[in-house]
């Protein structure tokens, strides 16, 4: 009996030496991580389908070169390719056709179908303004920092680094961007011109100006660039009072073409029977075309007499 215990104990005490020794010696094996096999997520039928049509759209847009789509991108502050966001209006077309084609009208699906290009445009277009105004907002700010940085004693290139970093959106994304631009060996009046363009600011284009006679003939940029940045404070303001005189027309407006669509959502609640007889026959889709042509001809007169250049 006495053997046995004393022949357990020794089992114990071995396994508790191995158990250390496993424990604290150094090991020769191979990290737990290196001897799990690399795990490859590979896509599904989905993601290799959207992925050869995204390739096959963008070989067919290349053969077409580079049109004007690429700008407005870059105009809207938009980072999908071209590609990309010309599937995804495929896609959308396809299912707005087969929901009026659910509705039980080819007509209303294929007009559906042709608002989304145009939707997307809109939406495009509206972004870019929106970004543009911002950046015009903000341009004064830009250029108090610019003179400041520049009294401080760092150079052009600093200063736009320092309101790329300080600044907000648009205005941090295109100092990014002349920076980088610079870094890389493009000329700095080419940089600031071509994001004078893109903004669509003769405020900017000034400054680029000044700051490419600065360079020719020298003298105290940051004293320039405070004289300009007054100056586009000031039409900052007209521009502001401008806006907000022109407000209630652009409501107006918005009422207006407002209107016709309510009214027909609201007969198509409350007594569907009335609007369903334009969906009757031939003269009523010859109405609903014609009532959509006057309020798209309604539409970009009304903007046309809202709007004010200064």
């Amino acid at each position: 009996m006495n053997t046995i215990v004393l022949v357990g104990l020794a089992a114990v005490g071995v396994a508790v030496l191995t158990g250390v020794y496993l424990f604290v010696a150094p090991s020769g094996r191979l990290p737990l991580e290196r001897r799990r096999p690399v795990l490859v997520e590979r896509p599904g039928m989905l993601g290799r389908g959207a992925a050869a049509a995204t390739s096959a759209l963008d070989a067919l847009l290349r053969r077409r070169g580079r049109s004007a789509s690429a700008g407005i991108f870059e105009r809207a502050g938009v980072r999908m390719s071209r590609q990309d966001l010309v599937f995804l209006q495929i896609i959308a077309a396809v299912c707005v056709l087969a929901a009026g084609l659910l509705l039980g009208s080819v007509l209303v699906g294929i007009l559906l179908a042709i608002l989304v290009p145009i939707l997307t445009r809109v939406g495009l277009a509206m972004r870019t303004s929106r970004r543009q105004s911002a950046f015009a907002d903000q341009l004064d700010d830009s250029l108090q920092l610019i003179a400041g940085s520049l009294r401080a004693g760092h150079s052009l290139l600093q200063s736009l680094a320092s309101v790329a970093h300080e600044a907000e959106e648009p205005t941090s994304d295109e100092f990014s961007r002349v920076v980088n631009e610079v870094r890389v060996g493009r000329d700095l009046g080419e940089a600031l011109d071509e994001v004078a363009a893109r903004m669509g600011s003769q405020d900017f284009f000034w400054v680029a100006q000044a700051i490419a006679i600065n360079r020719e003939v020298g003298g105290n940029l940051a004293d320039v660039l405070e004289g300009v940045s007054k100056t586009i404070r000031e039409r900052n303001q007209v521009r502001r009072q401008v806006r907000a005189l022109a407000a209630e027309g652009k409501l107006s407006a918005v009422v207006l073409m407002a209107l016709p669509i309510g009214i027909i959502g609201f007969l198509a609640v409350v007594k569907p029977t009335y609007v369903g007889a334009f969906f009757g026959g031939l003269l009523g889709y010859l109405m609903l075309a014609a009532g959509v042509f006057l309020l798209v001809v309604g539409g970009f007169w009304l903007r046309r007499v809202v709007r004010v250049s200064y």
